[in-house]
């Protein structure tokens, strides 16, 4: 007798939601989850050997916020492993919208038709709002926090800086600021849930102000005041967008 796992639709406090059930064997689900991964990871790859192919290009795309700084390795192979990182997460990037119709595709057979026009919506705009963090982080955050270090630095130092640490300095500030941005697709869930409100959390704005001064502080790699201030700002906005959000969908 075959194991079976039964999916049911949660209720995202909707009104007259009805409940319907899927029974489906649990061996077709570890299966078609198994040959999701294994094509996504194949799709990953191939985009990662892609972005290696010229991945000077990317290179040079990351250099551009410090056109004035000349760049070096401390040991024979850094760069090469630089390019390597690079290079997948380049493939990882660009093969995430791949791994979110995967994910779709696995989710929408259990969802009901309510479910649907919520969860396409958040997986879509979560997608979105990652890029919007990646763009903002290299056209305002980044190039503020090199700035500020470069003009500190001014007539006093020659800025000769070793390229895998400054590659893995704008990588925790990407992926930082990327994270940073899906603060409104969680307090969306959570509203639905029934968690919390949107009044409740505009209520507490004064303890968020300080909050997002701590993320901001967190998340940067830099201790420069500008690139801080930047992301709390960030922050800041996200908060109260995804708030009236939640408010205009919950009224």
């Amino acid at each position: 007798m075959n194991s079976k796992i039964i999916v049911k639709n949660s209720d995202f406090s909707f009104n007259n939601n009805l409940t319907s059930n899927y029974e489906l064997p649990f061996s077709e689900h570890i299966e078609e989850l198994r040959q999701r991964v294994f094509h996504l990871f194949w799709v990953i790859l191939l985009l990662t050997c892609i972005a290696f192919f010229d991945v000077k290009f990317l290179v040079e795309l990351l250099e551009l916020p410090v056109s004035d700084v000349k760049f070096f390795q401390l040991s024979p192979g850094e760069y090469f492993i630089s390019t390597v990182k690079i290079s997948f997460y380049t493939g990882l990037l660009f093969g995430s919208p791949f791994a979110i119709g995967q994910l779709l595709l696995f989710l929408l057979p259990g969802l009901t038709e309510k479910e649907k026009k919520i969860i396409l919506p958040l997986l879509i705009g979560s997608l979105i709002l990652f890029g919007l963090g990646l763009m903002f982080s290299y056209y305002a955050l980044i190039p503020a926090a090199l700035n500020f270090f470069l003009n500190y630095s001014d007539q006093v130092i020659e800025p000769f800086w070793s390229f895998n640490q400054y590659f893995e300095f704008i990588l925790v500030l990407f992926y930082s600021t990327g994270l940073a941005f899906q603060i409104p697709i969680v307090q969306i869930l959570l509203g639905l849930l029934n968690i919390v409100s949107a009044e409740q959390m505009l209520s507490v704005w004064r303890y968020i102000i300080l909050v997002s001064t701590i993320i901001g502080a967190v998340l940067t790699p830099s201790t420069d005041p500008l690139t801080q201030l930047l992301l709390a700002l960030a922050i800041l906005l996200l908060y109260f967008s995804g708030a009236g959000i939640l408010f205009l969908i919950k009224k």
